[in-house]
């Protein structure tokens, strides 16, 4: 136990003292809390003092009926954009946008018997102030041409307004999440699948590129004399997860700060986004299970297959078919977010390598049958199991190896030399 804490510790402390572990994790701090306070740092350049003074919009109507019509749309739509009617001409209103008098410039005129407009400002690609511009003028083309042919405008609006649809459930078991409740589960779903993609491409790479790194300067030859292989295995394993929960914690800590600070812009925005507002426990604890079954299961074949290289090189090769296989369960379980019920989603729920992710996703956002669960949780453990039984005897006699890698016949030799053993 003492030799299985001794390479536990030089693992964890050797990657967390590295320059890329406190480069990557110092800039993804300083992401999320710019990030968080982007609408900070935005109004800051919006006006003088760093107040945020809106969009100044200069209105010239032309045809004296279009602006306070268009002035009420823009109201009810809401934001930060002010219209001011301008009394001045076309070249003067253009020169007070050149000078930043004014963030752009509206020019209403009838053509054809409906209201055309013309926009100017700094810009000459489309902006998303033109396009609230535009948003708001084609209630007022649509009122006036309904006016023109006599038509009454309450008859117009009824016309326009979006049909009223509902969904329910005739017979929706008892338990099963609403379609509000999926909603809410839908943005927990993706990050834990995101979190979970990113630490087997990160962590798991780190493992095996951390045994082959050991090989082919020939440090292992002197360890495997001391310590077993399966000891060092599994110290690794527990080395870089603790690696892990360490960036992770940072991350997240950073990110908790950034809620707490900025609690009154992000409530009803990031945090409805996400689901944390009403958030089950039942949830966060299976995103742990499924998020540490899925670590442990590909940090178990990553480090068999470190053992089976004998250099650095040659461990992108080998780890490509396990990158392939996260990517595929990513893939699914991102389809699955709209189609929880699809029989895909149902049967790789089952397969241990795609299980932590897309079972992960059935019981959050479904009724997901006890059996079914408990099925899923049995096959991913076995597995596991397996794999660190048969990845254990694998690495013992793969750390021995040396020479080209030709995957398949390493096995059979890694095999045959822990028999040895």
């Amino acid at each position: 136990m003492n030799k299985f804490g001794i390479i536990l510790s030089h693992t964890y402390l050797s990657r967390v003292k590295a320059k890329s572990f406190l480069i990557t994790t110092i800039i993804t701090v300083l992401f999320i809390f710019l990030a968080g306070n982007m609408p900070s740092i935005l109004s800051s350049f919006g006006g003088s003092g760093g107040e945020d003074t809106g969009q100044r919009v200069a209105v010239l109507d032309e045809t004296g009926d279009v602006f306070p019509d268009l002035m009420e749309n823009m109201q009810r739509a809401g934001g930060n954009i002010s219209l001011e009617q301008y009394g001045g001409s076309e070249a003067e209103a253009k020169e007070e946008v050149r000078e930043g008098t004014f963030d752009g410039f509206l020019n209403i005129m009838m053509a054809g018997g409906e209201p055309q407009a013309a926009y100017f400002s700094m810009q000459g690609n489309p902006s998303a102030l033109s396009q609230s511009l535009q948003q708001a003028l084609q209630p007022v083309k649509v009122n006036m041409a309904a006016a023109d042919a006599g038509v009454d405008p309450a008859v117009v609006e009824q016309l326009t307004s979006p049909v009223v649809f509902d969904t329910s459930a005739l017979e929706q078991d008892q338990g099963a999440p609403s379609a509000e409740e999926q909603n809410n589960a839908r943005g927990i779903v993706y990050v834990m699948l995101f979190l979970l993609y990113l630490s087997v491409i990160m962590y798991g790479n780190m493992i095996a590129m951390d045994v082959a790194n050991e090989k082919s300067s020939r440090v292992m030859e002197i360890l495997v004399s001391s310590v077993s292989p399966v000891t060092q295995m599994f110290a690794k394993i527990a080395g870089i997860a603790l690696l892990g929960l360490t960036q992770f914690g940072i991350i997240l800590a950073a990110g908790y700060v950034m809620l707490q600070t900025n609690q009154n812009q992000l409530t009803g925005g990031v945090f409805q986004y996400f689901g944390l507002q009403n958030a089950e426990a039942a949830t966060f604890i299976y995103a742990i299970i499924f998020f540490l079954l899925g670590y442990l299961l590909y940090a178990t074949m990553s480090a068999t297959i470190g053992s089976l290289v004998s250099r650095t090189e040659e461990v992108n090769q080998l780890m490509a078919p396990l990158i392939y296989l996260i990517m595929i369960a990513f893939f699914i379980a991102i389809f699955g977010l709209n189609s929880p019920d699809n029989m895909l989603v149902t049967v790789t729920s089952f397969i241990p390598f795609f299980a932590p992710m897309i079972m992960f996703l059935r019981v959050t956002m479904l009724e997901v049958p006890i059996w079914e669960t408990a099925l899923s949780f049995g096959l991913l453990i076995g597995t596991i199991v397996l794999l660190a039984v048969a990845g254990a005897r694998v690495y013992k006699g793969g750390v021995l190896l040396y020479g080209k890698s030709n995957s398949l016949k390493d096995v059979k030799k890694a095999l045959q030399l822990s028999k040895k053993e």
